[in-house]
C-alpha cells in the first residue's frame, strides 16, 4: 500500500508507524507543514487503560513514553482556602513535544517517510498519488474542509475562553483550582508533566474575560495580571507562553468519517473538551483501531467502513462525557458558593463518566467525608466570613 499521511500529531505519526511496522513494503509517508521542533501546547495525559493499548500495539514506543512519565493518582481541588484530595486516579503527564519526539523517531527507525516543513497544496492530487489518505491534520484541517461535502462536519463553539500557560511551579497531581476575583471565576487545570514544568490551563466564562480586560491585554500582561488571580498557588512562579492564546473549545463531529481512499483521525475527525483529558487517548486509538483492521486483512474499503463502524460509539461516548464536563466548567459560578466537599463531589461526578459506586471505589474516605459534611447540613453554601 502507498499511504500518505497529512499532520504529524500523535494520531497520524502513530498510525504511520504501526503501518510500517506490520508490513515493511508499505510506502508511507507523513506530511506535517511545521519543524519536527515545533509543538504548541505544553503537557499531555494518559489513564492506565491507554497505556495497555498503546503498550500492546507497540511495545519499543510504549516504553519510551512510559520513561518519560510523571504519574499521579491524585485529584486536588482548590476553593478558596480548602484543598480536597481524591486519590484511586491512575494518569500519567509528559511533554506534548517529547511525545512526538519519540513518535517521530520510531517513524524514522521503521523507514516512515517524514517530510517536515511541508505545505500540501493540492489534496486531491496527493490523494490520488497513494491507495489511503490520512487527514491526520488537526481541528482545522484542510483534508476535511476539501471534502466537507462528504464528511459533512458540525462544528460547535463551548462559551469559556481558555488558554494554555506552562509553569515552573510544579503541581503534584491534576489540581483543580478555582479562583473568584472582582471580574469574575477563573478556573485552572495544571499538573506535573516533567521534572521541572507543570501545563496550567486558565479558562472563564466571556462575560469575565471581558470585564478583566484581558481581550485587550497582551501576552504578558495577561500573564502577569492571571499570576495575580493564582498568585497563592503559583507561589511566585511564573507563567509560560508557547504560542499561549485565548480561544473557545471548538466541538468537532462529523457525519461521515471516510470517502473512498480518504479518512480522518484524531482531531480532524473529533475532539472532546480538555477538561477530560482525552483528545491525546482518543487520537492515537484511533490509529490502532484503523491499523488493527488492515493487519487483519481488511482492503481499503472495508476498514474504513468498519472503522467508523467500531468507533463511532466509543467516540461519541466520550464526546457526550466531556460535554457534560465542559457545560459544569462552563456554570461553575452556580456552583462557587458550595462548601468544599460537596463543590468536589460535583466536579468529580460531573461528566456521567464517574458515579457514587466508582467514586466509592477509588477513594471511601472522600465519599465518607463527603456524606458525613450532608448529614452535618453542609451541603449548601459556605458562611460568610
Amino acid at each position: 500500500m502507498r499511504i500518505n499521511v497529512i499532520g504529524g500529531g500523535p494520531a497520524g505519526l502513530y498510525f504511520a508507524l504501526l503501518m510500517k511496522r506490520h508490513t515493511p513494503a508499505h510506502e508511507v509517508t507523513v506530511y506535517e507543514r511545521n519543524p519536527p521542533d515545533a509543538t504548541f501546547g505544553w503537557g499531555v495525559v494518559f489513564s492506565g487503560r491507554t497505556l495497555r493499548n498503546l503498550r500492546e500495539a507497540d511495545a519499543e514506543s510504549h516504553r519510551r513514553i512510559t520513561e518519560s512519565f510523571e504519574t499521579w493518582d491524585n485529584v486536588d481541588v482548590l476553593l478558596r482556602d480548602a484543598k480536597v484530595t481524591v486519590r484511586g486516579n491512575h494518569f500519567s503527564g509528559v511533554a506534548r513535544l517529547r511525545l512526538l519526539n519519540i513518535l517521530q523517531e520510531r517513524c524514522a527507525e521503521l523507514g516512515v517517510g517524514l517530510r517536515f516543513r511541508t505545505e500540501v497544496a493540492d489534496v486531491d492530487a496527493l490523494a490520488r498519488a497513494g491507495d489511503l489518505l490520512v487527514g491526520a491534520d488537526g481541528v482545522g484541517s484542510l483534508v476535511r474542509e476539501r471534502y466537507a461535502g462528504e464528511f459533512r462536519p458540525a462544528l460547535e463553539e463551548g462559551r469559556n475562553k481558555y488558554i494554555w500557560y506552562g509553569t515552573p511551579r510544579l503541581f503534584h497531581g491534576l489540581t483543580l483550582t478555582f479562583r473568584e476575583s472582582d471580574a469574575g471565576v477563573f478556573a485552572a487545570h495544571s499538573y506535573k508533566f516533567s521534572p521541572d514544568l507543570s501545563t496550567f490551563i486558565v479558562e472563564c466564562d466571556g462575560e469575565t474575560w471581558a470585564r478583566a480586560g484581558l481581550g485587550r491585554m497582551g501576552d504578558a500582561e495577561a500573564r502577569s495580571y492571571l499570576a495575580g488571580v493564582f498568585a497563592r498557588d503559583l507561589e511566585g512562579h511564573p507563567l509560560l507562553s508557547n504560542n499561549s492564546r485565548w480561544i473557545n473549545f471548538l466541538l468537532v463531529r462529523n457525519g461521515r468519517w471516510s470517502r473512498p481512499g480518504v479518512v480522518l483521525l484524531g482531531d480532524a475527525l473529533h475532539t472532546a473538551h480538555f477538561s477530560i483529558g482525552s483528545g491525546t487517548k482518543l487520537a492515537m486509538e484511533d490509529s490502532i483501531a484503523l491499523y488493527e483492521l488492515f493487519a487483519a486483512g481488511a482492503d481499503v474499503e472495508t476498514a474504513l467502513a468498519e472503522f467508523e463502524r467500531r468507533r463511532r460509539p466509543v467516540v461519541e461516548e466520550y464526546q457526550e462525557a466531556a460535554r457534560e464536563s465542559r457545560v459544569w466548567f462552563e456554570s461553575v459560578g452556580e456552583r462557587i458558593d458550595l462548601e468544599p466537599l460537596p463543590f468536589a463531589y460535583s466536579l468529580m461526578t460531573r461528566s456521567k463518566r464517574v458515579d457514587d459506586e466508582s467514586l466509592r471505589r477509588r477513594d471511601p474516605s472522600f465519599v465518607a467525608a463527603y456524606e458525613e459534611s450532608l448529614a452535618r447540613g453542609g451541603g449548601g453554601a459556605h458562611a460568610p466570613a
